[in-house]
C-alpha cells in the first residue's frame, strides 16, 4: 500500500487512537459497561451512571474524526468545528434522553445526563480534537 509505510493502514490507525485520554476513557466505558453486564458493584452509583455518559462523545468523536481525516478530507490536520461538536451533543441528548424514553419503556430520561454529554464534548474539543 503506498505511502503508508511499514506500519500498513491498520499501524496508521492504530497511532491516531494512542492518545492517552481516549485509552483511558475507552477502559472506564468497558469497565463501566462491565460493571453493569455482571451486576457487580465496583464502581460508586453516581460514577456508574455518568461514566458512560462521559465517555460516549470523546470516544465517539474520535472515531468521527479519524475516519474523517483518513477517508474524506485526507488531511492529518482536520478538526471538528464546533459546530460539528454541539450539533453531535444535541442529536446524543435529543435522542436518549428526550425521545427514546417515550419509544422504549425501560429507557427512562435524565437531565444530568446532559450535562455528562457536555462534559465529555468538553473533554473531546479541548484535548483530543487536534491536528494530528
Amino acid at each position: 500500500m503506498g505511502g503508508h509505510g511499514a506500519g500498513g493502514l491498520s499501524g496508521m490507525l492504530a497511532r491516531e487512537f494512542r492518545h492517552p485520554l481516549f485509552l483511558i476513557l475507552a477502559a472506564l466505558y468497558g469497565l463501566s459497561r462491565w460493571h453493569r453486564f455482571a451486576g457487580l458493584a465496583l464502581l460508586p452509583a453516581p460514577v456508574n451512571s455518568y461514566l458512560a455518559d462521559v465517555a460516549c462523545l470523546p470516544l465517539e468523536l474520535t472515531v468521527a474524526l479519524v475516519l474523517l481525516r483518513r477517508s474524506y478530507f485526507r488531511r492529518p490536520a482536520f478538526v471538528l468545528p464546533v459546530s460539528w461538536i454541539v450539533s453531535a451533543w444535541l442529536l446524543t441528548f435529543g435522542w436518549f434522553e428526550l425521545l427514546l424514553p417515550h419509544l422504549r419503556p425501560s429507557a427512562t430520561a435524565d437531565p444530568l445526563d446532559g450535562l455528562a454529554y457536555a462534559a465529555g464534548g468538553l473533554l473531546f474539543w479541548r484535548w483530543l480534537n487536534r491536528p494530528g
